[in-house]
């Protein structure tokens, strides 16, 4: 138990996860370091589920949390987009590392439709389990490095709970040193 979280087997509970973020758990590969039933779930306040109210009502330090943007580009006129994973301690180098990252001139955080559309997943709840398989996951390395961290599950309605570690075996991932600044610097 995190906090105050009662978490699962995320694939015991379909019904608190967004539909591809049960797909990819239904095909996570048997050579992973981390085995499907490390990946939880726990059912929140859907009211709560933005990070910092989430932390608060839950007991959860912001050091274990992690958000999950889609972040966008274009490169000669075609929109890229990666997902970036860093924890709730810290900010996405949006305009450095993220821009360098897709190759693009400018880099924004994707308009709250587009993102929804996309994923398949709610604005508020969008994770890096289950995004389209096109898209780089950029993980920042500090992610990595925490036991369990707890990300959107796709809804608002729940979170993930999962090794840090299982975050960089994604399909698409890559962990990127410095993808994150800390919020007092951002």
């Amino acid at each position: 138990m995190i906090g105050t979280l009662r978490a699962e087997p995320a694939r015991t509970r379909p019904d608190l996860l967004a539909p591809p973020v049960v797909a990819l758990l239904g095909g996570w590969p048997a050579d992973t370091p981390v085995q499907v039933d490390e990946v939880l779930v726990a059912p929140i306040d859907a009211e709560l589920a933005d990070t910092a109210a989430f932390c608060a009502a839950y007991d959860v330090g912001l050091d274990a949390a992690a958000n999950c943007v889609v972040v966008s580009g274009k490169r000669d006129g075609v929109p890229r987009y990666a997902a970036c994973v860093v924890l709730a301690t810290t900010r996405v180098d949006v305009n450095g590392v993220a821009r360098r990252q897709l190759d693009v001139r400018k880099a924004s955080f994707a308009p709250m439709v587009e993102a929804v559309e996309l994923t398949g997943m709610e604005y508020g709840g969008i994770t890096p389990i289950g995004l389209p398989e096109q898209w780089p996951i950029l993980v920042d390395s500090r992610v990595v490095d925490v036991p369990y961290v707890i990300v959107g599950s796709g809804v608002r309605r729940s979170k993930v709970v999962i090794p840090g570690r299982a975050l960089a075996a994604l399909p698409s991932a890559q962990v990127i040193e410095g993808l994150a600044k800390s919020a007092a610097s951002a």
